[in-house]
């Protein structure tokens, strides 16, 4: 397995690819650089915001996962107060996290997202 990139280096690439694409990015809260934990909360402009955090690691034992870091869909539609809420109550958890900001009508989380594997009892055969 290669060795994981510094997160610190890695959100200034999420930042710089996001903003790129017309995405305004902003950090909320700068964890450790070497190894915190990311969140990213996205701000549709609408009132609907949408919170991102790690993937379990039952993702990573897949030998084909080629991705530095994945994400999975926390809660999405919810008001920016719950998440902010939410967020609090993590970092008592966690002192060294992350919180990434970033406003993009198109609600664009800028990640690599875990998917469920299909459910073979739900496949057309």
């Amino acid at each position: 397995m290669a060795p994981r990139l510094r997160t610190d280096f890695w959100v200034a690439a999420l930042r710089r690819r996001a903003e790129a694409a017309g995405a305004y990015v902003s950090i909320a809260r700068r964890g450790a650089d070497e190894a915190g934990t990311i969140y990213v909360l996205v701000d549709r402009r609408n009132g609907s915001f949408d919170l991102y955090g790690p993937a379990p690691q039952s993702f990573f034992a897949n030998e084909e996962v080629e991705a530095d870091r994945l994400f999975s869909p926390i809660a999405q539609g919810s008001s920016e107060e719950e998440l902010r809420q939410r967020m609090e109550r993590e970092l008592r958890f966690d002192p060294d996290l992350w919180l990434i900001d970033i406003e993009d009508r198109e609600g664009r989380p800028f990640l690599d997202i875990a998917v469920e594997p299909a459910d073979p009892r739900f496949t057309s055969r």
